[in-house]
């Protein structure tokens, strides 16, 4: 057999551009997020809301979403029951919504609205039957949530709109005049599915919430699996999409999966149990086995759970047992993520529905990276259904390719990170033995130890040495240096806080010269800091002393890990997706702790500095009513008109209100301030209680959305440290690094990944209150506003400017 060439990462990032430029023909539409929106721009306009096929968390807050910002434009809004059944029923399964309708939901799994599987409306009886309800209600614009099914259908009914019109005419099933004023309809698709199986957006409405109860399942699995030597083969949903096992198993360190897209070969069951064979013989005492419910293997046939244990249990005799999870991962509170992206397309979807004349094309509201986009639903379909097509001729390249760049990724990573042995060759070093390291610096935030576990293992797969740095950078001034073999990251990534240790102390000038010492000592080659702000001005000070200090002449990155997501150059920092989720389950207690209770008011105080974004983002996320913070100052004046607020919102029926206050929002305005000025100006009229959060937000095991982030950047990282070694390296095999270009920061920008020098990020930072000097999230204040009738206008309060940065073209974080 021929020796394979070997691809350098620069090649294979020109490899992926290329074909992804022949499979992408999805263009994405800048969406309306952070424009200006005057209310009752629309006034006069109707629209209805319907949901369809399978249920998924999330699926209310779009709901509440959508019915909020259409009446707060002016629009009458009705809700549709049961899905298309409920659109052929008509009667009360069609009722106009108000204000309070969608109260007090966001919380809730599942829709309140109903959703259902119909049959009748994929006959054209069907579709006459719902054509006539919207017509006799004047409904010409509609929102549908639900997977491509629902969205297929939906443009169907679309596309024969004008002849089940002239049909409905000609038999007088509707009045002539009603049906001329609804000439054409006009559809805008949510993607609400757990499977996350829809080409065009890199995540759908319900698919963390899944992910959440799957990792969680698979945490309480591994502490009974350890105590007993088990194996245990977990299925999970999905459908033909492996996205949920795959994303799964990267989070959980499963030891094997297996997926439709990229199926084992005939001899699996050899592949598998040598494996799991050599886990064992390394120590480890339980292997755990995710395997998506449309599992198949190269030949096309179904791999089951049952199969998988028996062919455990008959050659390696390991007491295994199989847990389907099943509806569990449908079911329960929706996550943050969850919460928050169905406002944000909630929103989003109105704008666009007003904006489509009779020629606009159906849209499908998506999110590419951190941002809101439309893209062409026809399209959409049709590469999902390409996908189908690719996996039943078995061209398992052009499915996995198909299914985008996130999935890739993980699939990359997955692959790198469950190697047993490196190998000499085919790898980053080149035949080079870089020695590299790793620290945390900061407070402790989710994810840290997923970073560390995937930085660790890729730099041992590239033939490197690498070492960890324990308790920052004292430990680093005093040597204490601990070099890692593959086995010692075992089960990391399930873990909050640091395993190393973390310190929020900065180099100082007496610090410099030992730390100098320490580098020069272990000849550490590449340096890899993993925290919050303090290690992001950590690499500028190493950075701005590299003349005086040969040894920080190397490649430096930084991977930004901080609840409070306050550093330059990310919109979203490791960590904080943990600490959301933390905070809204929370919320959602002290909610729950008023029911009974008339006329309360709660006062939640949130961590984060002078950052204000854990107070804002958990806010939209609760159904909370304001959030004070630190970048939009407030006043008495500010504090009393809220008062106010409270009383009008209690006159018409509301019993509780609650406000989110960021810990340092205002020096004299503190909390107990809030409080005896809500209690003063209330006085009879409603009671106010105070919760301080504390450093539970930092605490709890990380989200699997923090886990697969950290694990990729820190993939990413190495590969990207590795290559500027090479670049860095003279004749005597020494590095020299001097360029702004070898101290980066990692993080999300838009719709990308970038690597930004982090002295060129200095002019956008205030490092008095360590603030970035820009910040996307002040734009959905206004939406928080909105959805909490705050009258307001949606207008961006951040601005993104663009710097000069290194980019990296195939690695979506969601």
């Amino acid at each position: 057999m021929a020796e394979e060439a070997v691809i350098s990462p620069e090649e294979l990032d020109f490899i992926r551009q290329r074909a992804l430029h022949r499979f992408d023909s999805i263009v994405p539409t800048a969406g309306r997020e952070g424009t200006e929106m005057a209310s009752d721009i629309f006034k006069g306009r109707t629209l209805a809301i319907y949901t369809s096929g399978g249920d998924s968390q999330g699926m209310n807050s779009a709901v509440r979403s959508i019915t909020r910002m259409a009446i707060y434009c002016g629009c009458k809004v009705y809700l549709i029951f049961e899905g298309y059944e409920g659109m052929i029923e008509g009667g009360d399964f069609i009722k106009e919504a108000t204000w309070n309708t969608v109260s007090d939901i966001i919380q809730q799994g599942g829709t309140i609205i109903g959703s259902a599987r119909s049959s009748e409306f994929r006959t054209r009886e069907g579709r006459l039957k719902a054509a006539t309800n919207l017509i006799n209600r004047g409904i010409g614009r509609l929102v549908c949530i639900g997977g491509d099914g629902s969205l297929t259908g939906a443009n169907t009914f679309r596309l024969e709109w004008t002849d089940l019109v002239q049909d409905l005419i000609k038999t007088k099933r509707v009045d002539a005049a009603l049906a001329k004023k609804i000439p054409y309809i006009q559809i805008v698709g949510l993607v609400g599915s757990i499977d996350n199986d829809f080409c065009g957006t890199d995540m759908t409405i319900g698919t963390d919430s899944a992910l959440q109860r799957i990792i969680s399942s698979i945490d309480a699995v591994v502490a009974t699996a350890q105590s007993h030597q088990r194996a245990f083969v977990i299925e999970v949903m999905g459908r033909h999409c492996g996205y949920l096992a795959l994303v799964a198993a990267l989070a959980s360190e499963a030891d094997f999966c297996f997926i439709p897209e990229w199926p084992a070969p005939e001899n699996w069951r050899e592949v598998l149990c040598d494996k799991l064979a050599q886990m064992r013989g390394e120590g480890q005492r339980l292997n755990i086995i995710i395997v998506a419910e449309g599992a198949i293997d190269r030949d096309g046939k179904p791999i089951t759970a049952e199969d998988v244990k028996t062919a455990v249990k008959n050659k390696l005799k390991y007491d295994t047992r199989v847990t389907i999870l099943g509806h569990v991962q449908r079911g329960g509170a929706p996550s943050a993520f969850d919460r928050l992206l169905g406002c944000r397309m909630g929103a989003e979807a109105v704008f666009a529905l007003m904006e489509m004349t009779e020629e606009s094309e159906p849209c499908v509201i998506s999110i590419d990276g951190n941002v809101m986009v439309r893209v062409p639903l026809l399209k959409c379909v049709e590469r999902t259904q390409m996908v189908q097509k690719a996996m039943a001729d078995k061209d398992w390249a052009t499915a996995v390719m198909l299914r985008g760049r996130s999935f890739q990724r993980n699939l990359e990573t997955y692959k790198l990170l469950t190697k047993m042995r490196t190998v000499e060759k085919d790898n980053l070093s080149e035949g080079h033995k870089f020695k590299v390291a790793v620290i945390n610096v900061g407070a402790p935030a989710g994810g840290m130890n997923a970073a560390v576990r995937s930085y660790v293992r890729m730099a041992l797969y590239h033939q490197c040495t690498v070492y960890g740095i324990e308790d920052s950078f004292e430990g680093l001034s005093n040597g204490l240096f601990k070099e890692f073999k593959w086995s010692d990251v075992t089960n990391w990534a399930m873990y909050g806080g640091s395993f190393l240790g973390t310190q929020k102390s900065l180099p100082t000038g007496e610090t410099m010269p030992k730390i100098a010492e320490q580098l020069r000592k272990h000849n550490i080659q590449a340096l890899l800091l993993v925290g919050g702000f303090e290690a992001y001005h950590s690499t500028i000070l190493l950075a701005d002393n590299r003349e005086k200090y040969p040894e920080f002449c190397i490649p430096m990155c930084v991977i930004p890990c901080t609840i409070s997501n306050n550093v330059p150059g990310t919109m979203v920092s490791l960590g904080s997706d943990t600490a959301l989720n933390e905070i809204c389950q929370m919320i959602d207690k002290i909610k729950q702790s008023a029911t009974g209770t008339k006329r309360r008011v709660f006062i939640v105080e949130t961590m984060g500095g002078y950052c204000g974004y854990l107070a804002t983002v958990s806010a939209l996320s609760s159904g909370a009513d304001n959030a004070y913070i630190f970048e939009e100052p407030f006043t008495v004046a500010d504090l009393s008109d809220d008062v106010e607020v409270i009383l009008s919102k209690m006159e018409v029926g509301a019993k509780r209100y609650l406000v989110v206050r960021n810990e340092w929002a205002d020096k004299h305005l503190t909390t107990d301030f809030v409080q005896s000025l809500f209690d003063s100006e209330g006085g009879n009229r409603f009671t106010t209680r105070v919760n301080v959060l504390g450093h539970v937000q930092q605490g709890g095991s990380p989200t699997p959305f923090d886990r697969n982030m950290g694990t990729k950047l820190a993939a990413r990282a190495l590969e990207f440290l590795l290559i500027q070694l090479k670049e860095n390296l003279t004749a005597d095999n020494k590095v020299i690094a001097k360029a702004p270009r070898t101290a980066t920061l990692l993080g999300l920008k838009g719709r990308k990944v970038v690597f930004t020098p982090v002295q060129e990020l200095k002019d956008e930072t205030d490092f008095v209150h360590r603030l970035p000097s820009n910040q996307w999230w002040l734009g959905l204040r206004p939406l928080l506003r909105v959805l909490a009738r705050h009258r307001s206008t949606v207008e961006s309060s951040a601005i993104l400017e663009t710097v000069e940065e290194e980019s990296v073209d195939d690695s979506h974080m969601f």
